[in-house]
């Protein structure tokens, strides 16, 4: 790791489904305002690694965690911590476009007046820098009392990431934003998130292998459960340490 200040300390981590052992022993260092990308075949465990980061995985019956994810100092599995509140500081995107059936603006907002924000001045200019973060301001200004689902796939997915972007997280999560996208609005998501790690800390699940080398910062190799390498993205992919490692990124399994 280069000297990159440290967000999130992730800890002997071992994570079950019931018996099923999915993540082994983990350890890594997330740095603050740098794109993390998690890469590997299908069932090796990405998509819940990350999901730990906003206890997202407290909602399933019968798992199981041990270690410790240490989010600016503080254990987030902490029994004193709240998952609430780690929900507002970890925001998450999904695969596929998820807005609810509600107009543009109640998307926004929904965050905000779940959370107790009942200001309107305060909603209306935390919906208008959202929508700028996300680069959609201008496609739907005028438009916000319209149904979000008349938006096109790579608009709502932007519209996802406003909603994600209203109650200032401070770490953004990414499950394969681009999957349902098509090349012209992945571009655009793939911008954005070089845009947005000027001011967040962003891990992002990806299959594309070209993605994962254009946007990020690191890259985590995950293979059957395990961490099997973690580098800067340029050195992972021209100069792996690990055999699985290069045989994965060229095309030899997955």
């Amino acid at each position: 790791m280069s000297t990159n200040q440290t967000k999130i300390h992730v800890k002997n981590l071992n994570f079950w489904y019931g018996d099923t052992h999915t993540l082994k022993n983990i350890h890594m260092e997330i740095p603050e305002k740098r794109v993390t990308a998690v890469i590997g075949p299908s069932g090796c465990g990405k998509s819940t690694y990350i999901r730990l980061f906003n206890r997202m995985n407290d909602l399933v019956p019968h798992t199981r965690l041990e270690g410790q994810i240490i989010l600016d100092g503080k254990d987030i599995n902490d029994k004193n911590a709240d998952p609430v509140s780690i929900r507002q500081r970890v925001g998450m995107v999904f695969q596929k476009p998820n807005p609810f059936p509600k107009t543009i603006y109640e998307n926004i907002s929904y965050g905000l007046t779940v959370n107790g924000t009942k200001d309107k001045t305060i909603i209306k200019q935390r919906i208008h820098e959202s929508l700028e973060k996300s680069a959609l301001l201008k496609e739907v200004q005028g438009r916000l009392h319209d149904s979000a689902l008349a938006l096109s796939g790579g608009q709502q997915q932007r519209l996802c990431i406003a909603r994600c972007l209203a109650t200032q997280p401070k770490v953004i999560l990414f499950d394969e934003p681009c999957a349902s996208l098509d090349p012209i609005s992945t571009k655009r998501i793939e911008e954005l998130i070089l845009e947005l790690k000027k001011e967040y800390t962003i891990v992002i699940v990806t299959h594309n292998m070209q993605q994962a080398a254009r946007i990020s910062d690191y890259t985590a190799f995950f293979y059957l459960g395990e961490l099997i390498e973690f580098d800067e993205t340029n050195k992972l992919f021209t100069v792996p340490k690990d055999k699985r490692t290069e045989e994965y990124i060229t095309g030899k399994f997955g």
